[in-house]
């Protein structure tokens, strides 16, 4: 928290004030849960898994807080993943992680309004966020290996790209934690985050921006579909969820009515 608080000063006294502060630690840490529950060494992956995504960057936002307060205005943007929206299988406490963080950034978002202080939570695909930064690899085991098993999906996928350059090479280990930074190309790069700097600068310091971005069109696709399944899982259990409640009420009336219809056209209705 103190090296936060020293570099928000540092910058004040060279700038005069800050208007963005951009929040971006990033690293992932690949394993299932039962992969970072082997050793006490993969348990403490968990915990530098929260150290680098929830508590590096609330530091760095709390640290800033007062200045915002100060000049009446700024703009946090924390740069996180569609993993926020949507769980990844062998990336658990990624998702967990990036909850974490989102849920503390839609609560301060609340809080520091009426300073003028906005909060916006930009998300590209967690392949952007994984490839440009240290990817740890915890001991793999065997049931979760991917002929017995979709889980290792993405560990399959990382490994395929590390395996295109020979310095970072990976192989599977049961007993191993291994760690990467990948090696892409220069143009790779800037192909994989151009979108997300577009967001960035597009957004940064808008006089209304929104609270969430997600960043590309597979991005948003995958988060349209998952709100369509809870809103479906929704209607479907509607009478379950009314059930609670003792007394009748209009509103009560209307999500019966709702469920209805959504019975018979096929679509929720608003």
């Amino acid at each position: 928290m103190g090296q936060c608080t020293a570099a928000v000063a540092e910058a004040v006294q060279v700038f005069n004030r800050i208007d963005i502060l951009l929040c971006c630690n990033f690293e992932a840490v690949v394993g299932t849960v039962e992969e970072l529950s082997t050793s006490m060494a993969t348990q403490n992956l968990v915990r530098d898994q929260f150290e680098t995504i929830f508590f590096s960057q609330v530091n760095f936002i709390k640290a800033a807080l007062p200045q915002f307060r100060a000049q009446h205005t700024g703009h946090i943007m924390v740069l996180t993943s569609i993993g926020g929206h949507i769980g990844t299988p062998g990336m658990p406490i990624y998702t967990a992680a990036t909850w974490a963080l989102e849920g503390f950034c839609d609560s301060l978002a609340y809080e520091i309004a009426p300073f003028n202080i906005k909060v916006t939570v930009v998300q590209p695909n967690k392949e952007i966020q994984s490839l440009t930064n240290k990817i740890v690899f915890a001991p793999q085991l065997p049931w979760y290996d991917s002929e017995n098993n979709p889980a290792p999906s993405i560990r399959d996928m990382l490994s395929n790209v590390l395996n295109t350059h020979p310095d970072t090479v990976i192989e599977p280990s049961e007993t191993e934690i291994l760690y990467r930074y990948p090696k892409l190309p220069s143009a790779a790069v800037d192909r994989l985050v151009m979108e997300t700097v577009h967001a960035l600068t597009a957004i940064g310091g808008h006089e209304n921006p929104p609270s969430r971005h997600i960043v590309g069109l597979e991005g948003s696709t995958a988060v349209r579909e998952k709100l369509k399944t809870v809103t479906e899982e929704l209607e479907d259990f509607v009478e379950a969820t009314l059930a609670v409640d003792i007394f009748e009420s209009e509103l009560k009336a209307e999500a019966r009515e709702g469920k209805t219809k959504a019975d018979s056209t096929g679509f929720v209705s608003s």
